[in-house]
């Protein structure tokens, strides 16, 4: 399940974009009840792209922007209250992370899902009911 993590540069003191995914990896395998999971864990991968200031705006003017991109099977992020503490906890996480200078409104989050059999995990494209067989086993 790939994170993109955005960040135009500032938001974060150098250094804390390692810290930030993490947590927010340890997020969203807790409101799945997934903590210590031997498949999913590995399996959750993240990027982060820092975008050089005077390349983010918001309705076509310059700002500094943070936004975080679940790509994830249909089953994931799917409930409505998991998604809430989820998003609430990232927007936590980065808000804390840049020393509470970054505001909530000015980070941004949402989720991407594959259709049923679009997952790929352990080299093998998987549907829903196979990748929560290969995930139980964990």
């Amino acid at each position: 399940m790939p994170l993109t993590l955005t960040l135009t540069e500032g938001v974060l003191p150098i250094g804390k974009e390692k810290e930030a995914v993490k947590q927010i990896t340890d997020s969203l395998l807790k409101t799945h009840h997934l903590t210590g999971n031997t498949v999913m864990t590995p399996n959750i991968t993240a990027n982060v792209h820092i975008v050089p200031i005077g390349f983010s705006f918001s309705g076509g003017e310059e700002f500094l922007g943070a936004w975080a991109e679940w790509k994830v099977p249909s089953f994931a992020l799917a409930d409505h209250a998991i998604i809430k503490q989820h998003f609430a906890e990232v927007t936590e996480i980065i808000h804390q992370l840049s020393d509470k200078k970054q505001p909530k409104d000015r980070i941004y989050l949402n989720v991407v899902h594959a259709v049923d059999g679009a997952w790929n995990l352990d080299g093998i494209a998987m549907t829903n009911e196979e990748l929560g067989e290969a995930i139980s086993k964990g």
